[in-house]
This record gives structure tokens, C-alpha cells and sequence, in this order.
């Protein structure tokens, strides 16, 4: 489950894909309402690619998929002889475990309890998010997340279990970005789908999105031979 080109991995690609192939969605469908701000679609625009790298990043640019071997850079300098950035040496350890991580943490915890926190006696501070076409999770959602990276690391033994914490953060801004935008759940942001009945039957059809992904995490990790735990 926890090994590379497993199931956590495959589904962390999956949910990384999907959500920067709605933020995009959404990007241009704010474009294209009256008075809409150009800035706004900037902001969704720059996220929807920053995480499709972040989904190419996690495979490896399908390196593995393709039995692509690395250049010599890569082999030299990754820790794990692989083409992508984010496992590139850095100091005693790589520019994930050293930088990222410690930058995910801190947005992490930032955007999904300490602002929305403060949001609810403060209106003006989720005003001033959402003024820059963003949005903060609802701590329904945002408190279990958090729990379950917590348990997994506290918990789980096992050297790539990090990786069950990236992977609920994916499943996790993929729900709440859903949420958000197409049916303005916690937002004062226009829904792309109004009217209860219709944000209902898409919710329905979303929640068997996810377990789609999850079927097909599983087919494509046994498809690379994928074994181990």
C-alpha cells in the first residue's frame, strides 16, 4: 500500500490530476461571468498548475509508467535516482523532506484550522481570502483531516508513511475545492451549480468519482507490479 507506485501513490496522482483539471474548470468559468476579476482567475489559473506539477512530480513525469531512465542530473542528484525535483538533494536530505514538507505544514495548518478559526469570530478575515478568488475549508472537513495525518504518523510504522498523509491531503482539497466551488459549501463564493436539488445529484455523482479513483488507484498499482506493503 505504502510502497512506491503503490495505491496511496497512484490515488495522491489521481485526486492531484482531477483537482487541477477543475480548478482550471472553474478558473475559466469565473472568466466568463459579468465583471469578473482577472486577478481572481490568475490566482485559480496558478493553482490548478501548481498542482498538475505537483501530480506529474508525485510519478515521477511517468517515468516509471514509461521505463525512462533517468539523465545522469537525476541520477547524481536525486535521492532516489528518479526525474523530478521534489526528491533532489538537499543538505543531509532532499528538497522534500527539508523544504516542502515543512512549507506544507505551515500552509497546512494555516489554511485549514488557524484561519478558519479566526474566521468565525472575524468575518472580514474569510472577506478578504475569498477576495482573492480562494476559500477556507469548514472545519467539518478540515479537523478530521488533520486527525487522520496525525494517527497515521503517530500510529503507522513504516519509513514511506508520509505518504498516507499526502494522500489524505489530496483526497481532502479535492472534496473541499469541489465543495467550495460547485455547490458554495462554507463560501460566499457563487456556486457554478445552484439549487439544492441539482447540487444534491452532484454530490452524489462526485462521492462515485472518489471511488472510482480508488478502483482505479488500485488497478494501475497492482498494473506496475506493485507487491509489497
Amino acid at each position: 500500500m505504502l510502497s512506491e507506485d503503490g495505491i496511496t501513490e497512484w490515488m495522491q496522482f489521481l485526486c492531484f490530476t482531477v483537482t487541477a483539471g477543475l480548478l482550471a474548470f472553474i478558473a475559466l468559468e469565473r472568466l466568463r461571468e459579468p465583471g469578473a476579476s482577472k486577478f481572481g482567475f490568475l490566482v485559480l489559473a496558478g493553482l490548478s498548475l501548481v498542482v498538475a506539477l505537483a501530480a506529474l512530480e508525485e510519478i515521477s513525469w511517468f517515468q516509471r509508467v514509461l521505463k525512462v531512465q533517468s539523465p545522469e542530473f537525476f541520477l547524481q542528484n536525486n535521492r532516489q535516482a528518479e526525474t523530478n525535483l521534489h526528491n533532489l538533494a538537499v543538505g543531509s536530505g532532499s528538497l522534500h523532506k527539508n523544504v516542502i514538507l515543512k512549507l506544507i505544514v505551515i500552509v497546512g495548518l494555516t489554511h485549514n484550522l488557524i484561519l478558519p478559526l479566526l474566521a468565525r469570530k472575524r468575518p472580514a478575515i474569510r472577506a478578504f481570502v475569498e477576495r482573492f478568488g480562494l476559500y477556507l475549508p469548514p472545519l467539518a472537513a478540515s479537523i478530521p483531516y488533520l486527525v487522520m495525518v496525525i494517527l497515521s504518523h503517530l500510529l503507522i510504522e513504516h519509513e514511506r508513511k508520509g505518504e498516507l498523509g499526502e494522500m489524505f491531503g489530496a483526497v481532502h482539497y479535492l472534496v473541499t475545492v469541489f465543495g467550495a466551488y460547485c455547490v458554495g459549501i462554507a463560501t460566499n463564493h457563487k456556486p457554478l451549480f445552484e439549487g439544492a436539488k441539482e447540487s444534491g445529484r452532484l454530490s452524489v455523482l462526485f462521492s462515485m468519482l472518489l471511488v472510482f479513483l480508488l478502483l482505479v488507484a488500485w488497478i494501475m498499482s497492482a498494473g506496475t507490479g506493485v507487491v509489497g506493503t
